[in-house]
């Protein structure tokens, strides 16, 4: 931990974050040179994660309620992180699953990397999107749904072209390891599903069991 008190480090990161920007603009180049010449860091990758987590918790929560309407007696910021994490993870590990066979040239922390590199816009976008709701009315909402549809859509880009650089592919091969990845993710969903709901039936078997043998002999 003593490189956290060590000024190149910071400075290092800051260089690094400040990277995205200009991948989010030219992003063949930007995510080539963010791996293969280690313009990106993984600290900085994780600020933008976190970022990503917090724009999404304002933004359920700050939003105008004409836009977002959410019941916050069960609103729970865990499971609002998790839309996030959960789907960043599932993807990293399926894509390198898949394309370790598919001749594939990036290795697990570089797919991660550059998959949060390429969630800058949906952090500005959004963040940009909490500040313009409270101005806007609802007959204006147009405005409002493009930039979020924008954000989603130069996001996907941008992870299309990050798939590509980090691999070394061509554009088709790149689409056809994307989809193929989404169904390993959902794969990895239906099993993870499976694990836990025979590990609750389980459980649930040897507590009836042990309340049963505790009722009979006591």
């Amino acid at each position: 931990m003593k490189y956290l008190l060590e000024k190149a480090w910071w400075e290092h990161l800051r260089e690094t974050l400040k990277y995205s920007l200009y991948v989010i603009t030219h992003p063949l180049d930007g995510f080539w040179d963010l791996t293969h010449e280690k313009r990106g860091s993984i600290g900085a990758a994780n600020i933008i994660i976190a970022l990503a987590v917090i724009v999404e918790v304002l933004r359920l929560t700050l939003t105008n309620f004409q836009f977002v309407s959410i019941n916050m007696e069960y609103f729970n910021s865990v499971i609002v992180a998790m839309r996030i994490l959960l789907p960043v993870f599932l993807w990293t590990v399926a894509n390198w699953s898949l394309t370790t066979l598919m001749d594939g040239k990036g290795r697990m922390l570089e797919i991660y990397m550059s998959v949060c590199y390429a969630l800058t816009p949906y952090v500005i976008i959004n963040a940009i999107m909490i500040l313009l709701s409270q101005f806007i009315t609802f007959e204006e909402g147009a405005i409002y749904w493009v930039l979020a549809g924008f954000a989603a859509l130069w996001t996907g880009i941008l992870i299309l072209a990050a798939m590509m650089m980090v691999h070394d592919y061509s554009l088709i091969k790149t689409l056809l390891s994307s989809l193929l990845t989404i169904v390993g993710m959902g794969v990895m969903v239906f099993i993870f599903v499976i694990f836990f709901s025979l590990v609750s039936d389980a459980a649930a078997y040897f507590i009836s069991l042990y309340k049963e043998i505790m009722f009979r002999f006591m």
